[in-house]
């Protein structure tokens, strides 16, 4: 099928896996999620404790039972967890729902967006770069195979992506030194000071090793097992797909409708099998 673009999926960051484990672990801490199409046995993780925790609790409340998968993309995941989605009308544009609260991101370099990773939706753009999760919606990543050439490119635009940002924080830092040199229309002087910016950034970036790299294991599951790479770093992981990647990929080929929803609800119900 056609990747819905690397391209793309980059500039909705800016807007708004294999099955098991990256090492063993005992069967604890694990999900049910019940679907019109079978069940997905899903695992938490240790290291997003803040996630964990909280989704925990949600399914533990009963929360999710009744909820759709409200938005489904071939080749790339589904998700559920809008509150809104409960008892929803046919048509009705969903994904717009909140619980009161966010989490803190999490982002673990260890848990990418193989296939089958469990990971946390959030609101892109402007008014998050914190990159806080929101408290219910959540994904399960179908995704595809990438070739080396295409995760070089990733990589390349990714980091632009964070040079760019650094020097908009450092901009916005100098306001009241860069409003005088367009009220006295210095030229010289405003240039001269973002050519400083660029090389403190520059600085900064190797300082603190900011540079964005796939790791050699990460580029042979997704050269292999695919996933969707484009999101590393920007969405946390929290758990995985330990059982019924087959029954995600049955709701993946589902009809949908333009805003990705499909036309027949696909809801849930959970239980935590502790």
């Amino acid at each position: 099928m056609k990747k819905w673009g690397i391209f793309a999926l980059l500039i909705l960051l800016w807007t708004g896996i294999s099955c098991g484990g990256n090492e063993k672990q005992e069967e604890k801490d694990l999900i049910l999620i019940k679907t019109p199409h079978g069940n997905i046995k899903i695992r938490l993780y240790d290291k997003t404790v803040e996630h964990k925790k909280n989704f925990e609790k949600l399914v533990s409340e009963g929360f999710y039972n009744g909820l759709l998968f409200h938005r489904v993309i071939p080749d790339f995941m589904i998700q559920g967890g809008d509150p809104e989605s409960k008892d929803a009308k046919p048509g009705d544009k969903l994904g717009g729902g909140a619980l009161d609260y966010t989490l803190p991101a999490e982002i673990v370099p260890e848990y990418y967006h193989k296939k089958g990773a469990v990971a946390a939706a959030r609101r892109g753009g402007l008014t998050n770069f914190a990159r806080r999760s929101s408290a219910s919606q959540f994904y399960i990543v179908e995704g595809q195979t990438y070739s080396g050439g295409e995760l070089d490119t990733i990589e390349i635009m990714r980091n632009q992506q964070i040079k760019n940002e650094l020097v908009r924080q450092y901009l916005v830092a100098a306001d009241d030194e860069i409003q005088v040199f367009r009220n006295n229309n210095d030229n010289e002087g405003f240039a001269l000071k973002v050519m400083e910016i660029r090389d403190s950034v520059d600085s900064l970036i190797i300082a603190r090793d900011l540079t964005f790299k796939f790791s050699p294991e990460q580029r042979e599951v997704y050269n292999t097992v695919g996933g969707y790479p484009s999101l590393d770093g920007e969405y946390s992981v929290f758990g995985e797909v330990v059982e019924g990647m087959d029954v995600v990929e049955k709701i993946t080929s589902e009809e949908t409708d333009s805003n990705d929803r499909p036309l027949k609800d696909i809801d849930m119900s959970m239980e935590m099998l502790k």
